[in-house]
């Protein structure tokens, strides 16, 4: 051959096609090899479920609750305070996701938690902590929650945290500070600290484990940004005066419902919306209001803490998960598998099949309060959220129900009819709620620690237009006319789509 000449074409073409095929075997196997995988990792009741991982806070705020409600176990606190270390980062930071920048915040409450299990001040880990957070501004820096727990010890001042009267339980739905024009995990979270905000309770702990060290001289809260965060400081203050006033008509009352509302909205496993923070929350609020440990609402939220929602690992540690997500993860995962080419027909798909069809929602929840005369329907993330069913599930679960010709015509129509009423005014779907787009919640000085609302978002509408487009609606239909015009307008300047709710 001489060096440098090309093939003729009749032999390029055979090496190419040669090589096409070599390259799809190797695809079909590793299909192949990902669906035995599946087959192997499906649960005996027919769902997929692995890890949600979070951060280091689930883990510390475990043992600041636990401390706290007087429950503390020091097996538990053993493993999950060594979970703790091994999520430190080497400049001493802890931050609040796999590569992200160290957090001030999180590394308060870490560095807290690790001194309340009994580290050593002088230990290298907590040395190096102690650098990190002096050098930010120590505590004074730290987002509203932080402070607030460290209130809860007697490190901060209740003083010196916004203030949150408990009788915002008493406005109406349509009033601009309403609960219900929070967030649902927001909402979750800000009732019980309503109770707790207005006890200002205060658990002591040991000398060891006090944070002196953290105050740092001159460092205070951040300035106020503009106008208009000048004005809700200012509506803070006045806040402020009536709350020293001798006199608060409708206290007691607003307070009797929010402690009822928090009874009314634990979940079946013993959480609060199925995620960590309103969990934690609300059983320190019932504990500030009286009721002892064996309370039910107490007791079956310890125990559904320590349940699957603690994972223990061989060597020891044990990790508090944020949150459980068990019909995601089934959703998909039959969606994957009917997709690749498994036949609906194949017992794993027929039981994660069954599963899902299941876990559907038929109670009312708090999306009823914009939602009015739609009977109940819907899927939520996790084994128990019934109060929450969210579109985003509901939606890739129709999806992969119906692939998998596993969807009944009762469920596809009830469920279709719940899809369709949680559309936003602007086309838009959002998770949890409808028109849920305020943006005064995220304007009180208590808002500091990130989203206070569940605005319309492309991912979870994406989603959704797909499942209806499946289900045979056409694009002259009115719901898929607003959903593909929010989809245009929300596209992003180089084509992409944002996805809030992950790398969606």
């Amino acid at each position: 051959m001489v060096r440098g000449a090309e093939p003729a074409p009749a032999a390029r073409r055979v090496v190419i096609g040669a090589r096409t095929r070599i390259e799809r075997s190797g695809l079909d196997l590793v299909i192949e090899r990902a669906q035995g995988w599946f087959e192997r990792q499906q649960y005996p009741e027919g769902y997929w479920w692995a890890e949600l991982e979070s951060n280091a806070t689930m883990d510390a705020e475990y043992l600041l609750l636990t401390h706290f409600l007087g429950a503390r176990n020091e097996h538990l606190w053993r493993g999950v305070a060594q979970d703790i270390r091994n999520y430190q980062r080497d400049d001493g930071s802890w931050a609040m996701y796999h590569g992200a920048p160290g957090d001030v915040s999180t590394s308060i409450e870490c560095y807290f938690a690790l001194k309340l299990a009994g580290d050593r001040p002088d230990a290298p880990h907590l040395v190096r902590a102690r650098a990190f957070i002096r050098e930010r501004g120590g505590i004074a820096r730290a987002r509203t929650f932080t402070r607030i727990w460290l209130a809860l010890f007697g490190q901060w001042s209740w003083d010196e945290l916004p203030i949150m009267p408990p009788e915002l339980m008493l406005l109406p739905p349509s009033a601009p500070l309403s609960i219900y024009r929070f967030s649902s995990w927001a909402r979750g979270t800000i009732v019980p600290l309503l109770l707790l905000m207005d006890d200002r309770p205060v658990h002591p702990v040991p000398d060891s484990a006090r944070l002196d060290e953290l105050r740092v001289a001159d460092a205070a809260p951040r300035v106020p940004r503009d106008a208009i965060d000048r004005l809700f400081r200012g509506i803070d203050g006045a806040l402020r005066a009536y709350d020293r006033l001798p006199f608060h008509p409708f206290r007691e009352r607003a307070r009797k419902a929010a402690e009822q509302w928090i009874l009314a909205h634990q979940e079946a496993d013993g959480s609060w919306g199925g995620i960590q923070p309103p969990w934690v929350y609300s059983l320190m609020a019932l504990h500030a209001l009286g009721h002892p440990l064996d309370h039910p609402a107490l007791k079956k939220g310890l125990l559904g803490m320590h349940g699957r929602w603690m994972l223990r690992h061989g060597d020891g540690r044990l990790r508090v998960q944020a949150c459980l997500s068990p019909v995601w993860d089934t959703g998909l995962s039959l969606l994957a598998l009917v997709e690749s080419g498994v036949h609906p027909s194949v017992p794993m798909v027929q039981q994660a099949a069954r599963w899902l069809l299941r876990e559907e929602i038929r109670v009312p929840g708090d999306w009823c309060v914009q939602v009015e005369g739609v009977e109940p329907s819907g899927w939520a993330f996790e084994f128990e959220n019934d109060l929450y069913p969210d579109v985003d599930d509901t939606a890739v679960v129709l999806l992969a129900l119906h692939k998998a010709d596993a969807l009944d015509a009762e469920t596809r129509e009830r469920a279709l009819r719940w899809v369709l009423a949680m559309q936003s005014r602007n086309g838009g779907w959002a998770a949890f709620d409808k028109d849920n787009t305020s943006r005064l919640p995220a304007l009180i000085p208590f808002a500091d620690f990130g989203e206070m609302i569940d605005p319309p978002s492309a991912d979870v509408t994406g989603h959704v237009v797909e499942t209806l487009g499946a289900f045979g609606l056409a694009r002259s239909h009115p719901a898929m006319e607003r959903g593909l015009r929010y989809l245009y307008a929300h596209q992003e300047k180089e084509g992409s789509w944002f996805g809030r709710w992950g790398v969606n």
